[in-house]
């Protein structure tokens, strides 16, 4: 018997399985890193005409933060998928991490690193990354309400994911932002059409029991592109303070929508 095969008998298999169980582990956090990267070089090459005047891909320009993100929290199976709209002037715009308010990013996800700029920034929506001093309220809720109700990221990250449906930022001339459902319909089956493709793919990856749409939005597109596939679909109240119902305890009103998904227990 060889050296190798030695040291390879030496060790229990119970360490031999923890040790395949955390390289698939690390394996679906790259695959999941290698979609991100996939989808951003596609849209990056999508046009859009007026009235969008500047489009932001923060896979691109805070791509490190988003790769953390991936890194740190993608792997393995998950049994819930949260899935919001698209970033966020002050979220992830900033941060380059789905609901990315720069405080929980930086204090309870443990994300800070170097963001750099769009080609084409508009003057009244600056990038600034970790140094933006405006809060983006739904972030502030949304992972709020996760840190409280698991009080650490690693509880909450062992079963649930955080992702986009759409990776980009769409500004009028103005700097007022447009969303992805307003888009002309040539631009938007384009659009939808790769980011249809990219939610599958983290499906696949993650494998989740449940995939919630925040908001009714993200809940439509994940009912088209997952049709067909064995995921149990949910929809809770986006915390946009846009939204009337979502300024009146927004965390307390999607606990109980949970809890009567039977996603959450009591």
């Amino acid at each position: 018997m060889n050296d190798d095969a030695n040291k390879l008998s030496a060790v229990s298999p119970d360490k031999r399985i923890l040790e395949t169980r955390l390289k698939s582990r690390r394996a679906s956090a790259e695959a999941l890193i290698h979609a991100a990267a996939r989808l951003a070089r596609d849209v990056g090459r999508l046009t859009f005409a007026e009235p969008i005047h500047h489009v932001y891909n923060p896979l691109d320009y805070a791509w490190e933060a988003h790769r953390l993100y991936l890194q740190k929290f993608g792997a393995g199976a998950k049994r819930v998928l949260f899935l919001g709209m698209n970033p966020g002037p002050f979220g992830m715009a900033q941060t380059g991490v789905p609901f990315g308010e720069v405080a929980a990013v930086r204090d309870w996800l443990g994300i800070r690193c170097s963001i750099g700029r769009p080609d084409r920034e508009h003057p009244a929506r600056p990038v600034s990354g970790f140094d933006c001093v405006r809060s983006e309220v739904s972030g502030q809720r949304l992972w709020g309400l996760f840190s409280k109700r698991f009080g650490t990221r690693d509880r909450f990250f062992r079963d649930h994911l955080v992702m986009n449906y759409c990776p980009l930022v769409f500004m009028e001339i103005s700097g007022r932002n447009r969303t992805p459902d307003k888009l002309p319909p040539g631009e938007r089956a384009a659009l939808f059409s790769l980011c249809d493709d990219h939610l599958r793919a983290v499906c696949d990856v993650a494998k989740p029991e449940w995939v919630v749409g925040v908001g009714a939005f993200a809940a439509k597109r994940a009912s088209e592109a997952l049709s067909g596939k064995k995921i149990k679909l949910g929809t809770i109240l986006h915390p946009s303070p846009a939204s009337p119902a979502a300024n009146r305890n927004w965390s307390e009103q999607v606990t109980q929508q949970l809890l009567k998904l039977g996603i959450w227990k009591a």
